[in-house]
C-alpha cells in the first residue's frame, strides 16, 4: 500500500469563500456530532457512559483569564488573525468562559491501555470539544480546551490543567511542528487567577496552582482508545469497554473515520475498506515514531488512549528532547519500569496498533490486522527511520553498512556523554580541506569533545543508588519470590540498568578530566575517520562541483537536523516567569521555536524584542546548550 505523507486535511462539501474571521462569525459545521451518538444523559456527573461516543457539558468559568501566548500560525487556520487574538474579550473566548457562535460543547468518550493494562473507561476528563470549524481554504478542523472544567469522564479529578502543564503542551504542539513532525496544533495559552491542588511528584507536598487553558486544533482527536470502548472482557484485569457488544456503533465511528479522514481509501466491500484504514493508521504510526526518533525526543506516556487515528502526535504531557544521549533515560516519574523510554517506544508503538487490531476485532479479523502489523510496522519504521538518518548525516546514497556506522554514532554519544541535538547539528562543519584529499576531521573532533559531558557530570549520572551487595541480595531474593520488589517500590528493570550504571561508574570514578577528554578523544576520532570514508563513498573531492555539493549537503544536513529543540529546563524559565504575569520568555520561546533550523543569529530572531534580555540569552546560548545537571527537570503526570 502506499504511503500517504501528509494528512490532507478534510474539506466541508460546500466551499464558502471567506476572509478573516471574528470569534462571532468562526464557520462551525460540527460533523462528528451529527455522526456518532451522544449520550442521552444531560447532566454533568461522574459516570460510565455507555453507548454513546459524546457527552454534552458545557466548561466551567474560569476567574480573570489572561493570554500567555498564542500562535498566529496555528490561529491562521482557523481564519483567525493577530486583531482578534489582540482583543480585550479574546481570553474570555480562549478560556471557554464566552462560547463562539456555532460551537457545541462536549466531552469525548474512550478507554485506554495505560502502562500495558486496559483501565477501561477514561475519556476526556478535561478536554472539552467546541466543534469544527471550516476555514477558507475549506480545510476542516476541530477545536477543544484541554483544562476546561469537569465532564463525566474527569473520575476523581477536578477536570482543570494547571500552567506549567498547559504552556508545555502549547510549546511542544508548535515546535513539534516546526520540526515537521506531525502533530495537533495549539493556538493559544491562557492562564487565570482560579487555582486547584496539586502534588507535583505525589510525594505528600501539594501546593495551590494557577489553572490554565490550551485551545488545541487538529483534523480530529479521536485516538485508539476511541475504538477501545467496544472491548470485550479483559481476560486479566475484568474491564470492559462500556459500549461492549455495540457492535453497530463500531461500526458507524468505522465509516466515519473512513470517509472523512481516509476518503482516499475506496472499496466496495466495506470490511476490505476498514481493513485498509487499519493498514494506513499502521503505517503513519510507524512513520511518526521514526520521526519522535530522529530528534530524540520522548513521549513519556504512550498509552493506547494518547494515540492518534491520524498519525498525529496528540498528548503532550511528561515528554522530553534527550539532551546527553541516553536511550533508557525516564521522562516521566511514574513509569518506574521505563516502559516509555526511548529505546522501547518504537516496540510499544507497534503494541498500541496491536491493541487497535483487538479493539476492531468484532468486526475484522484480528488474524489478519495483527499478521499485518507484525510484517510491516517495523519494516516501515526502518525504511522511514533510515531515510531520515541518510539526511542528517549527510549521505546521498544507501549502503547496507550504514545501519552499523549510525549505531557507532549513537554508541559513542552515550559513552562520551555528547548532546543529542548539538552533535548531530555540528556533524555539517565537516568539509573537505584545500588539498581535496583529506576532511577537517581534528577541527570537528576537538568540537564536539568540547561539549561532551564532564567527568563530574558523568559520575554523578551513572552513580548507582544502592551497592552491588544490595542490588544482588536483591535479585536472589525476586527469584525466590516475585513480589518482593513491587513491595520495595522498585522493578527488574531498576535493578538492571543500576548494575549498568555500577559497571560505567567504575570506571569513570577514578578518570581525571584530561583523562576523560583523552579518552572521548580517541572515541570521536575512530568513528569520524569511518565516517569520513563513507562520505568520500558519496562525494568525489576530485570533482570539479564538489564545493557544490558540499554546500548542498549542508544545507541538506542542517534542514534536517534542529538548532533548536523545546529543552525541559528552558520551558520551565518561561513556566515560572508566566506564573508572575511576566509572559515575554514564553513569546520569546515560541519565536525560537518557530525557527528551528535556522542559522541567523539569536539577535536576529527575536529582533523584537528587547535587546538587553535578547543579548543575555544570545551570549549564554541559553536556546542551544544542554542544561547543567542541577537544572534538570523532573516530570510526572501530575497536571
Amino acid at each position: 500500500m502506499k504511503f500517504v505523507k501528509n494528512i490532507k486535511p478534510i474539506v466541508s462539501p460546500i466551499r464558502k469563500y471567506m476572509t478573516a474571521k471574528t470569534f462571532e462569525t468562526l464557520n462551525f459545521d460540527n460533523l462528528v456530532l451529527r455522526t456518532l451518538p451522544i449520550d442521552p444523559v444531560a447532566e454533568n456527573y461522574v459516570r460510565q457512559v455507555k453507548n454513546a461516543c459524546f457527552s454534552k457539558i458545557k466548561p466551567t468559568p474560569l476567574q480573570n483569564p489572561q493570554i500567555v501566548v498564542y500562535s498566529k500560525e496555528a490561529m491562521n487556520l482557523l481564519d483567525l488573525d493577530e486583531n482578534q487574538l489582540e482583543r480585550k474579550d479574546a481570553s474570555e473566548y480562549l478560556s471557554g468562559n464566552t462560547l463562539m457562535s456555532g460551537s457545541e460543547t462536549a466531552a469525548h468518550c474512550y478507554c485506554g491501555h495505560q502502562f500495558g493494562v486496559f483501565a477501561g473507561q477514561l475519556g476526556d476528563g478535561a478536554a472539552i470539544y467546541l466543534g469544527e470549524v471550516i476555514n477558507d481554504k475549506n480545510e476542516r478542523w476541530e477545536i477543544q480546551l484541554k483544562g476546561a472544567g469537569l465532564t463525566p469522564y474527569s473520575r476523581s479529578a477536578d477536570g482543570r490543567k494547571v500552567l506549567r502543564s498547559t504552556l508545555r503542551e502549547f510549546m511542544c504542539s508548535e515546535a513539534m511542528h516546526f520540526l515537521g513532525i506531525p502533530t495537533t496544533r495549539a493556538g493559544s495559552c491562557v492562564v487565570s487567577d482560579s487555582k486547584v491542588v496539586r502534588d507535583i511528584f505525589y510525594d505528600g507536598n501539594p501546593k495551590m496552582e494557577r489553572c490554565a487553558v490550551v485551545l488545541r486544533i487538529a483534523q480530529s482527536f479521536i485516538r485508539f482508545g476511541s475504538f477501545e470502548i467496544f472491548r470485550p472482557v479483559d481476560p486479566d484485569y475484568g474491564n470492559k469497554g462500556p459500549s461492549f457488544g455495540r457492535n453497530d456503533i463500531l461500526i458507524k465511528m468505522l465509516d466515519y473515520v473512513s470517509d472523512t479522514f481516509y476518503s482516499n481509501i475506496i472499496s466496495d466491500d466495506a470490511h476490505e475498506k476498514y481493513e485498509k484504514v487499519f493498514q494506513e493508521i499502521v503505517l503513519r504510526t510507524a512513520k511518526l515514531v521514526a520521526e519522535w526518533q530522529s530528534v530524540g525526543w520522548v513521549h513519556g506516556v504512550l498509552n493506547t488512549d494518547n494515540m492518534s487515528i491520524l498519525g498525529l502526535t496528540i498528548d503532550y504531557g511528561p515528554f522530553g528532547f534527550l539532551d546527553r544521549y541516553d536511550p533508557d533515560h525516564i521522562f516521566n516519574g511514574s513509569d518506574t519500569a521505563g516502559r516509555y523510554t526511548y529505546r522501547n517506544q518504537v516496540d510499544i508503538c507497534e503494541w498500541n496498533c496491536i491493541k487497535l487490531a483487538e479493539a476492531l476485532s468484532p468486526v475484522l479479523d484480528l488474524v489478519k490486522l495483527k499478521d499485518f502489523v507484525k510484517k510491516n510496522f517495523k519494516q516501515e519504521f526502518e525504511r522511514v527511520y533510515l531515510e531520515k538518518m541518510k539526511k542528517k548525516f549527510g549521505l546521498v546514497n544507501s549502503k547496507p553498512s550504514d545501519s552499523d556506522l549510525f549505531k557507532k554514532f549513537f554508541d559513542t554519544m552515550y559513552e562520551t556523554g555528547a548532546d543529542f541535538t548539538n552533535t548531530f547539528r555540528k556533524l555539517s562543519l565537516l568539509e573537505f580541506l584545500p588539498n581535496k584529499t583529506d576532511m577537517n576531521t581534528s577541527e570537528l573532533v576537538n568540537v564536539i569533545v568540547s561539549e561532551c559531558a564532564s567527568i563530574d557530570d558523568m559520575r554523578s549520572f551513572f552513580k548507582p543508588k544502592m551497592p552491588k551487595e544490595t542490588l544482588d541480595k536483591l535479585f536472589t531474593a525476586a527469584e525466590e519470590n516475585p513480589g518482593i520488589l513491587e513491595y520495595f517500590g522498585l522493578n527488574e528493570v531498576f535493578l538492571k540498568n543500576q548494575l549498568k550504571f555500577i559497571e560505567k561508574y567504575e570506571k569513570l570514578k577514578d578518570k581525571t578530566v584530561e583523562e576523560k577528554k583523552q579518552i572521548d578523544t580517541e572515541l570521536w576520532s575512530n568513528w569520524l575517520n569511518e565516517y569520513v570514508n563513507r562520505i568520500k563513498e558519496d562525494y568525489d573531492p576530485t570533482s570539479q562541483d564538489i564545493d557544490v555539493k558540499m554546500t548542498d549537503r549542508n544545507k541538506k544536513m542542517n534542514s534536517n537536523n534542529p538548532r533548536f529543540i523545546l529543552r525541559n529546563h528552558i520551558i520551565q524559565e518561561a513556566i515560572e516567569k508566566a506564573d508572575n504575569n511576566d509572559f515575554t520568555e514564553a513569546k520569546m520561546l515560541l519565536k525560537i521555536l518557530e525557527n528551528a533550523f535556522s542559522e541567523k543569529s539569536v539577535d536576529t530572531i527575536l529582533a523584537n524584542f528587547d535587546p538587553e534580555a535578547v543579548r543575555q540569552k544570545s551570549e549564554s546560548k541559553f536556546y542551544e546548550k544542554p542544561p547543567l545537571p542541577t537544572k534538570c527537570v523532573r516530570l510526572t503526570c501530575s497536571s
